[in-house]
């Protein structure tokens, strides 16, 4: 998969731009903004879970075949940290990858330190 910058769909309307993306791993580089932030004033939850999903799903696809498309089957997420305003970056990679399933986890951090982690298992939908 070539580095097209731009994330799409939602993910981009977000900001997230993809940074590397090749061989069953992917990079997803972003700046939170006071957009993205709950009423406590730190990152939403669910702006972290688009990243990671986004960033895994990147990752699936640099590791399977261009009729394939991965579908999120399964995402669990986990906050080790509040986000802040600033940048962030998402490193996913493909853990295992079998014929109609593969698993994949991905780290968030922030200022040198995690703020959080995911794994995931998407359904390979064959074209």
């Amino acid at each position: 998969m070539a580095d097209d910058g731009a994330s799409g769909g939602f993910a981009g309307r977000l900001g997230a731009h993809v940074a590397a993306a090749d061989d069953g791993s992917a990079r997803i580089a972003f700046e939170v903004t006071a957009d993205h932030l709950n009423p406590a004033g730190t990152l939403h939850g669910g702006v972290l879970a688009t990243l990671v999903d986004t960033a895994m799903g990147t990752a699936v696809r640099t590791a399977t075949d261009d009729d394939d498309v991965p579908a999120t089957s399964q995402l669990t997420v986990t906050y080790l940290r509040p986000g802040k305003p600033g940048p962030l970056s998402v490193t996913a990679r493909v853990r295992t990858k079998g014929e109609h399933l593969t698993v994949c986890e991905a780290e968030v951090e922030q200022d040198g330190k995690a703020i959080g982690h995911a794994v995931a298992t998407f359904a390979l939908l064959h074209g």
